[in-house]
């Protein structure tokens, strides 16, 4: 069967979205079925694990079923099944990864297990009215806890140049937002509370780290704590919310500035640096919307980022990631495990 042939179902449960999608040719979406969890996670500020694998177990059965139906496909029509692997919580992504093998067993079907950053990258191809991107390409993942420079030479072919030391931009999102006493998760409240605020109310810290293509947010987290406690010193941060006076839309505007500022800057030098012809941008974050302007304004190059709906986490991305898999050859094991912690540049094939 020719690669261009390929109808694949994508599952995704690496962390709290269970999500089934049935993507053809590796860039027709089908179907694409996501369960948020989003608020059951909000009462604690952030992802809680073990909520997180029982929300995917109740909810798995439903989604695929509902993902092939939309598809107006069943088992039979399906060339190969692929499911995110890692990395991701490792509960979450035992439960997709059940599912995928309980379906590949009883239809007699491939399975692959996909990198869910090698999967956010793919979510450019499923824009289906624009050509396909120009390789080399340099891409910037922001998703969750990954903030990574990559460099992708071709089709499955990736060499990562840097990437967070500490805390990801993702996670700096949410982490002041809690701060802020803004709602989970955190980078659209963050985005909405900055619409009012002025970037330049302060100063906050840009960790350049130069000579090197890593990022760190850390010490940007720490200066808005800093700047929450001088006005605010009985606050306990993330527990109480702030009191009326603290200037949240101006910390906000002030604090996306900086992450927008280093994440702009160094992808963008990195292009330069290795003779890129278009950079990608995906991931959560990538739906932000001063970042993608940003890129707009600044870059010389062509800059992709995927439609918002594709920036979250999906299984349409995991399925396009499959169908270039497939046709390179790769089938694998049954008794295959999750990988929790799993470096794209060290993906098979």
């Amino acid at each position: 069967m020719a690669i261009s042939e390929t109808r694949i179902l994508g599952i995704e449960t690496s962390c709290d979205e269970t999500a089934a999608s049935v993507v053809e040719n590796g860039r027709s979406i089908r179907s694409n079925v996501v369960a948020s969890q989003a608020a059951d996670h909000a009462v604690y500020g952030g992802v809680y694990p073990e909520v997180a694998s029982r929300l995917h177990v109740e909810a798995i059965y439903s989604v695929v079923s509902e993902a092939l139906d939309a598809a107006h496909a069943g088992l039979e029509a399906i060339d190969a099944i692929a499911v995110t692997r890692g990395p991701g919580l490792a509960g979450s992504l035992v439960v997709g990864m059940n599912m995928a093998k309980g379906l590949a067993l009883a239809a007699n079907l491939p399975i692959l297990g996909i990198n869910h950053l090698e999967a956010h990258l793919y979510s450019i191809w499923l824009v289906e009215d624009e050509p396909e991107p120009n390789f080399p390409l340099l891409a910037l993942i922001v998703s969750g806890g990954h903030t990574e420079l990559v460099l992708m030479e071709d089709h499955l072919k990736y060499k990562r140049l840097g990437g967070t030391l500490d805390d990801a931009a993702g996670e700096a999102f949410d982490k002041v937002a809690r701060l802020l006493g803004l709602a989970y998760p955190g980078g659209p409240a963050v985005q909405e509370a900055a619409e009012k605020g002025d970037p330049e109310a302060f100063k906050f810290p840009r960790a350049w780290l130069e000579g090197t293509w890593d990022f760190s947010f850390s010490g940007l987290k720490t200066a808005v704590l800093r700047e929450v406690r001088e006005r605010q010193p009985d606050l306990k941060a993330g527990i109480e919310v702030p009191r009326p006076g603290l200037p949240i839309a101006d910390i906000s505007a002030a604090f996306q500035a900086a992450v927008v500022d280093v994440l702009v800057v160094k992808t963008l030098e990195a292009a330069k640096d290795h003779n890129a012809k278009e950079v990608l941008v995906a991931g959560g974050v990538s739906a932000n919307t001063s970042l993608r302007q940003a890129f707009e304004d600044k870059s010389k190059l062509p800059v992709r980022t995927p439609p918002i709906e594709l920036c979250t986490d999906n299984a349409a991305m995991t399925a396009a990631v499959g169908h270039r898999r497939f046709g390179a050859g790769q089938r694998d094991a049954l008794d295959m495990d999750v990988l929790p912690s799993w470096p794209l540049d060290q993906n098979p094939i």
